[in-house]
């Protein structure tokens, strides 16, 4: 998900490090942190693949600032994610956020609405918090009443997500038939 996050802001612009981890920071929120130890390994890693390059220019004070950009190799390579997404990029809301923050840059509305297609199936398997014999247990089948609000936040939040998926697909659909 960092590596994503990384390609696609970059491919919106090129940023230095500190610019980069800020917007990832903002896209990621409070539940998974950025540190300085993940994101800049990361930018290595990249780096040495080909995917980006890194420049110095003279910072806005007395130090110079490490400015980052993608590569041809690296706008393919985030195009190649979007367009076919790991099956936990799918499957974790968090990790779909991440992708979903990015795929508008996957040009071809029929890649999008696959995309979107595979998650709607995703959502649509039956799934819960808590398991009885191997079936999914339902917020009415539950007697505590946390568990209970964990159950119905997930199925309302389910619910709006599964009418926007809807609405996104079929607009994509027109998209990609004209």
């Amino acid at each position: 998900m960092l590596e994503l996050s990384v390609l696609g802001f970059l491919h919106e612009e090129p940023l230095h490090g500190y610019e980069l981890k800020a917007r990832i920071q903002a896209l990621n929120g409070h539940i998974r942190p950025v540190s300085d130890g993940a994101l800049y390994p990361a930018i290595t890693r990249l780096a040495k693949a080909g995917l980006v390059e890194q420049h110095t220019e003279p910072g806005s004070g007395a130090a110079n600032r490490r400015i980052v950009s993608l590569t041809p190799a690296g706008r393919a390579e985030l195009l190649s994610r979007l367009r076919d997404p790991k099956d936990v990029e799918i499957s974790d809301g968090q990790r779909f956020f991440a992708l979903l923050a990015f795929l508008r840059h996957l040009p071809d509305p029929a890649g999008q609405a696959a995309v979107l297609r595979r998650r709607q199936a995703f959502l649509e398997t039956p799934a819960s918090f808590f398991y009885r014999d191997g079936e999914p247990v339902s917020a009415e089948e539950v007697p505590d009443l946390f568990r209970q609000g964990m159950l119905r936040v997930a199925r309302a939040t389910a619910a709006a997500e599964r009418a926007w998926l809807a609405e996104s697909i079929a607009r994509l659909d027109d998209e990609a038939r004209r």
